[in-house]
This record gives C-alpha cells, structure tokens and sequence, in this order.
C-alpha cells in the first residue's frame, strides 16, 4: 500500500513492527504484550522515522545585515510602517523616533528585531 498511496511510513512501520513482534513470539506467547510491544514498536517507528524524514531546519527568509529598502507606506514617529526589502514587505520602524517617513522613500536597513527592521532614511545618513 505504501508504494500506492504515500502515508509517511506508517503502514510500513506497522509492517516492520509486526515482523518483529512475530519473532518475539516465539520466546514470549502472551498474547496481550504481543499487542502492547506492536503499537509501542508502531509509534516509536513512525515517530523516529518523522524525525529523520523531515528537514531539520526548514528555509528561512534571511535578511543581511545592512541593506537598502524602500518604503510602502508612511511610517509616522514613533509608529511602525511598512518596507520593502529584496522584494518582500516587513514591518519596519525608523530607530529616530522622532522622524516621520513618507511612501517610496529610500531607507537604510540597520537591523532586525523579530520580525520587524529598524531602518533610517538615507537622506539622515548621505549628507
């Protein structure tokens, strides 16, 4: 069935486990801990064979240090806006609070805090 229709290894997990299980009753045939042993050798299965399946890390958007953006919509003092950065739009906020930002102005990216960028304009910083 697994080779038909994908299911994550489970019913091959089942498969393993029960071979294994059929092995062991040949020194212990209680029946009851024949069962108990099949859904414990089941779940550990498929909970180790997720873990080594899956990727470890999954891709992140990475943003590099200092880097240019532009703004999308006006970013009042103190208050957070919006930039665009190698084609996708985070939450920014400028580092002088005191500034107010315009729409499509060049910025300078200074860092990022979570998931927001701390940005200044490049008219602060290019004389």
């Amino acid at each position: 069935m697994e080779l038909f229709f994908p299911t994550a290894f489970i019913e091959f997990m089942m498969g393993v486990a029960a071979l294994l299980v059929g092995v062991m009753s040949l020194v212990v045939p209680v029946f009851g801990l024949q069962i108990l042993t099949w859904l414990a050798l089941t779940t550990a299965g498929i909970l180790l064979s997720r873990r080594m399946f899956t990727p470890k890390q999954r891709s992140r958007l990475v943003l590099e240090e200092s880097r240019d953006g532009r703004t999308l919509t006006e970013i009042p003092p103190g208050e957070a806006g919006r930039v665009l950065c190698d084609g996708n739009s985070w939450q920014a906020r400028c580092e002088d609070e005191a500034i107010a930002i315009p729409p499509n102005t060049k910025v300078f990216i200074l860092r990022r805090e979570g998931n927001t960028l701390i940005i200044l304009p490049t008219s602060v910083i290019q004389p």
